[in-house]
């Protein structure tokens, strides 16, 4: 029960470690900060390694000065570590090898790159196989109240539903399943029928839901800028999607649904779910 929150002092990690340690809170989780340096052969023939270490003591005395405060205020408990590698390959391997609970981190999306956040996280989101939740903007309290719920035709659904209804007893979430208006109708019929189920398991388990159809007239673009736009316009708190196997009603889109939701919304955390093989 810890999570996994990488740091580079940007405002963007910041703002995701602050995420991490209002759910900490709340979950009794520990957490784990986690600064890596960039895997550098060239460093060490060149005999720099005595700089290496005398960084990653001035490294430990900074994450210190973040660390501090939030324990003293809070109340729980953050360990830091300071690894060299390749900046996902060390986030998914720790999170894997440590059997982290998540792994919560920032990313400036598709136009800004900075040192963590941006393409490692694209590839921390593909490899993990734990949830990554995704925070950009800073949250002035978290709290998820509204849960957005895009459902597909695939086996793999079932899996984000469960994860939805864990954090929603947590926090009393009402989820609001979304899907986009079919006009085959052996398609529609087949939607229809797996809304119908996913409405039964969040009864079964007391969830309150919400049901609506995304129209062409109101949501005209594709289900990643609909998701994104129904989202804003309900105030989401999170949004819950599988990574890798996400398809539209008609074909795989094998993660490009996930990438562009994860870029398109700038103020809502997405949590993103690799799932695993089933059927």
């Amino acid at each position: 029960n810890t999570i996994l929150v990488p740091i580079d002092f940007s405002e963007i990690s910041m703002n995701a470690l602050d995420h991490a340690v209002q759910l900490a809170k709340i979950y009794k989780n520990e957490i784990t900060l986690l600064y890596i340096f960039e895997e550098r052969p060239i460093a060490s023939i060149l005999g720099l390694g005595k700089q290496n270490v005398e960084l990653i003591d001035a490294i430990k005395v900074k994450m210190d000065t973040v660390i501090n405060p939030l324990v003293q205020e809070h109340g729980i408990t953050i360990k830091k570590e300071v690894l060299e590698g390749r900046i996902y390959k060390t986030i998914v391997s720790m999170a894997e090898e440590g059997k982290y609970d998540s792994i919560v981190m920032g990313t400036s999306g598709a136009h800004r790159m900075e040192r963590i956040m941006g393409s490692n996280a694209s590839k921390v989101i593909r490899h993990s196989t734990v949830p990554v939740i995704v925070v950009k903007d800073k949250q002035e309290e978290t709290g998820y109240e509204k849960i957005v719920l895009p459902i597909d035709l695939t086996l793999e659904t079932r899996q984000k539903v469960v994860w939805a209804i864990h954090i929603a007893k947590k926090f009393d979430s009402t989820i609001h399943v979304i899907f986009e208006t079919e006009t085959d109708e052996f398609v529609r019929d087949k939607i229809n029928a797996t809304v119908n189920n996913v409405k039964r398991m969040l009864s079964d388990e007391g969830v309150k839901y919400e049901v609506r159809s995304l129209d062409d007239e109101n949501y005209p673009e594709n289900f990643s800028v609909d998701t994104i736009q129904y989202s804003d316009e309900i105030n989401a708190d999170l949004i819950i999607i599988m990574t890798q196997q996400e398809k539209n009603f008609s074909e795989h889109i094998i993660g490009s649904y996930a990438q562009q939701v994860v870029n398109l919304s700038s103020k809502t955390p997405v949590m993103c779910i690799t799932p695993k093989p089933s059927g």
